[in-house]
């Protein structure tokens, strides 16, 4: 992923961290934002700090109410800098007992199912130890820059891992500002018995030239999610939309990030699909980035679609995971954005919050052992329930 916070973005990410930091000590927790927001019913605020809460949307059973807690969100202005984001506090009025209104950025209350809610038998269950042990095979080719030994490495094992799907490699040649450089998408597509598609995508690729940074989290750990979704759908019955798995290329700038020195891989896949049709099949994009973070926090990224935003974060109600969603909102340029640019809903899942104030990230700290296996899984199993949402969904 390849934009850069400002110094202001540094400054309270590292906030954000020393208050995390305190919470993890006081409760022992290795996931303090997970917490329990309800005690008998009744609705319990956290602290009043400038870093994170949660909002917790559950009946109430001894009152018949929903119980809600305050909920901090970074706001984006569209009149700064890009990266450039600033801190709002969302105000919440709870009307008890028979009923609470809350007030979050673009989240439908009413879309929040109880957490109790049954889930099928046969939700898929998405490994995060086989997701970080991918990682770990592809960060151990080393940089996977374009034109790097790595980079023919991790091709070369993504297509061994994938040979016995239907795997199509699209090659191109992409100009840069270092010359022009062969890239390859690889796409695996599930066939549904529905018409639509779901794609589900992320990039293998890391910083151009830079011998010192193998990507654990920014590249590595979409990768080898999206390899434990292949082995999950892998033979499976799919009686939804087909699902298409993407693993781009050239993400990240040559030179410096531009609108043409970067997302290579998605511009000219999109525009490929735009030229033969596949665009208007689209149902909904989900992009994964930098999703391995043990202390996971996944933004709701302003140039996301709203309603398909709405619905990861049903997906991850349901699954008692929504602590780890949409506490901030800020835009990210990524490789959804040439998918948008056409129409196509679109949902950037990625945590822009990579160690205490983001210092991890591009950096040769960006390492394994700062991921978790837990956060692999809470979000390979968000986006697994996700698409059975928007299956659910359509056939109303």
């Amino acid at each position: 992923m390849g934009l850069r916070p400002t110094q202001g973005d540094e400054n309270k990410l590292q906030d954000c961290h020393s208050e995390r930091a305190r919470l993890a000590r006081e409760s022992k927790n290795p996931y303090p934002l997970n917490l329990t927001l309800l005690q008998k019913g009744f609705p319990v605020a956290l602290p009043t700090t400038p870093c994170r809460r949660s909002m917790i949307f559950e009946r109430a059973k001894s009152k018949g109410a929903l119980a809600c807690a305050p909920r901090a969100i970074l706001l984006s202005s569209s009149a700064m800098p890009r990266t450039t984001i600033t801190l709002g506090l969302a105000i919440i009025t709870v009307l008890a007992p028979a009923f609470c209104a809350c007030s979050r950025n673009n989240v439908n209350a009413s879309a929040a199912q109880p957490l109790s809610a049954a889930l099928p038998d046969s939700r898929p269950l998405v490994s995060g130890e086989r997701a970080l042990q991918y990682t770990k095979d592809v960060v151990a080719f080393g940089p996977r820059y374009v034109g790097s030994p790595g980079h023919a490495k991790v091709e070369a094992y993504l297509r061994s891992q994938l040979k016995g799907d239907n795997l199509m490699a699209d090659t191109f040649i992409a100009a840069t500002p270092a010359g022009s450089f062969r890239m390859t998408n690889f796409i695996v597509r599930f066939p549904g018995t529905k018409p639509g598609i779901i794609v589900v995508a992320g990039h293998y690729d890391t910083l151009y030239g830079r011998k010192d940074f193998v990507g654990a989290n920014d590249g590595g750990s979409s990768t080898g999610l999206l390899l434990e979704l292949a082995r999950q759908l892998h033979g499976q019955k799919n009686d939804g939309f087909s699902i298409w798995l993407v693993w781009f290329d050239g993400e990240e700038a040559v030179r410096q990030w531009s609108a043409a020195d970067s997302l290579y891989g998605s511009r000219h896949l999109a525009g490929k699909w735009a030229n033969d049709g596949t665009t208007i099949k689209i149902k909904a994009f989900l992009l994964l980035d930098m999703i391995g973070d043990a202390n996971l926090n996944l933004e709701r990224e302003s140039n996301s679609t709203p309603w398909l935003e709405d619905v990861v974060y049903q997906a991850a109600t349901r699954l008692g995971h929504q602590s780890y969603f949409f506490a901030r909102t800020l835009p990210v340029e990524d490789d959804h954005l040439p998918l948008a640019r056409l129409g196509v809903p679109v949902a950037d899942l990625i945590d822009y919050d990579y160690g205490p104030g983001n210092a991890y990230w591009h950096t040769p700290q960006d390492t394994l052992d700062k991921l978790s296996p837990k956060s692999l899984e809470i979000v390979g199993s968000v986006v697994m329930e996700t698409i059975r949402l928007l299956n659910q969904t359509s056939q109303k």
